[in-house]
């Protein structure tokens, strides 16, 4: 059995899970066992995408003993037009 932790965040919330799971868990099914699809029903409309401390991974990924597993949001805006807009101004 191993140890780590889901993280979900919204701007105004940020939640954390502890989970006891067995070697060879997915990074899929550790987000499944958190129970945080349930608890935040708009993560199952969308294409989920995870990450392990900040990197992306996939979701057939292996976890680790301490890995931390990040849900991300989609973008609201692309990073680069947002500059470009700025600059513009």
């Amino acid at each position: 059995m191993i140890k780590l932790e889901v993280v979900y965040a919204k701007p105004e919330l940020q939640v954390i899970v502890e989970l006891t799971l067995p070697e060879e868990t997915r990074v899929e099914a550790a987000i499944n066992a958190s129970g945080l699809l349930e608890r935040f029903p708009e993560l199952g409309k969308l294409e989920l995408k995870a990450g392990v401390f900040g990197v992306a991974c996939k979701l057939d990924q292996t976890v680790k003993e301490g890995d931390r597993i990040e849900i991300y949001r989609p973008l609201l805006h692309d990073p680069k037009e947002a500059r470009r807009q700025r600059a513009l101004k």
